[in-house]
């Protein structure tokens, strides 16, 4: 358990520096667009377009830091009158159904990847970047979610805090 829960810790501090780089990057695109239509009368022609994929990008891998920081939204309406106890075996069926579900995201977001990279499907932008590229981050950013549900429910299951 101990190595699972290194593991899951070092990989959501990957996803999250790499998710903040990616915000880094897009902030800087956006104040190139900016700075270059106010005082070159220019534009990048692909801001627009990379600033979405930058911010997929950083959604998906910052997912799996965003749990193992307990950062996500929960309603806690049902579980607050329960003991400790009851909400345990609650974050036990709740964390193995979103596992379960995110699981089966992870797994078609990398066949969606493969049949872009298969097809050389390209942007319809003016950048035509490859696609697969863009999805590429959705994977691991997936990946880590469900290392990071997986440890969760693991530690749930052998009350391990």
């Amino acid at each position: 358990m101990k190595f699972l829960t290194k593991f899951e810790k070092w990989l959501s501090g990957l996803g999250a520096i790499l998710s903040a780089l990616f915000i880094i990057a897009l902030v800087l695109l956006i104040l190139t667009e900016i700075f270059m239509r106010t005082f070159l009368d220019k534009s990048t022609m692909l801001a627009d377009e990379y600033s979405g994929y930058f911010y997929l990008a950083s959604v998906f891998l910052g997912l799996g830091y965003t749990l193992s920081q307990k950062a996500h939204i929960r309603i806690n309406i049902l579980t607050a009158k329960l003991t400790s106890k009851w909400q345990s075996y609650f974050d036990i069926f709740a964390g193995t159904i979103t596992f379960a579900v995110i699981s089966f995201i992870f797994y078609r977001v990398i066949l969606l990847t493969i049949d872009s990279y298969d097809f050389d499907m390209l942007s319809e932008g003016v950048s035509e970047t490859p696609i697969y590229l863009t999805q590429i981050p959705m994977v691991i950013g997936s990946f880590i979610f469900v290392v990071a549900l997986f440890t969760f429910v693991m530690k749930r299951i052998t009350h391990d805090s």
